[in-house]
């Protein structure tokens, strides 16, 4: 199948595209960029590839949580596409991309972003499962979660946790002074993009579960400065 996947949900611009020749993958760091980056990097995958836009079959963007701006711009375009190709676009939960890779992992996985305002997106795994909402939440809180989860499995509570995601290296400097009884594994490649991941996730016959309708947004666990700044006035 045909996907075009894009992944702008944080700093990092990660872009997939599967086709009959392959999968072709580009990836940099584009901070603030983008929605400058984008679509250009989008023609480059089609050249490579040998893919016509027409040829796509779906088009799909993450879902959240992640940043504000970087969701609108990738559900911007994964609709601009769908609507000017007449193809389904689809969106998929940010933290269980981040997660998929370590399905293979024994014990809990955090995948967790960057929230700010000291708190991050987060939400714990086991073998690929996801174990709980999504949390908008303080490094402790987090924690007081995960011995929660550890205690309920004593398999569990033997293993490490694993910690990945763009805010994984920040959320274990927060925990540094924490006592713990095992200190958290941080994935060495925890700041990569997952437009790969995404692809893996739609590249089958479930892929209908994360379909969307034209009219869907981005996931939001809270509310955004402009919208908080505006009950203000």
């Amino acid at each position: 199948m045909n996907i075009l996947a894009i992944d702008t949900s944080q700093n990092v611009l990660s872009l997939a595209l599967s086709s009959p020749n392959g999968v072709f993958h580009a990836e940099m760091h584009a901070g603030q960029r983008h929605s400058e980056l984008l679509m250009d990097w989008v023609d480059k995958l089609f050249v490579t590839s040998a893919l016509k836009p027409k040829d796509l079959e779906l088009v799909a963007c993450m879902k959240g949580p992640g940043s504000f701006t970087g969701l609108r711009i990738a559900y911007a375009a994964a609709k601009g596409l769908s609507l000017s190709l007449g193809i389904p676009y689809a969106a998929v939960p940010t933290l269980d991309c981040i997660a998929l890779p370590h399905s293979i992992w024994p014990g809990l996985v955090l995948a967790v972003l960057d929230a700010k305002k000291n708190c991050f997106f987060a939400s714990f795994y086991n073998r690929g499962q996801r174990l709980c909402e999504y949390m908008d939440a303080d490094a402790q809180t987090i924690l007081d979660i995960y011995s929660e989860r550890a205690q309920e499995e004593r398999t569990l509570k033997k293993q490490p946790l694993l910690v990945t995601g763009s805010g994984a290296e920040l959320f274990v400097s927060k925990i540094n002074n924490i006592e713990l009884r095992n200190r958290p594994v941080l994935d060495p490649f925890f700041s990569r993009g997952r437009a790969l991941e995404m692809l893996q996730l739609l590249d089958n016959d479930d892929n209908i579960k994360y379909i969307e309708d034209i009219m869907s947004a981005p996931l939001y666990l809270r509310k955004s400065d402009a919208e908080l700044n505006l009950n203000i006035i």
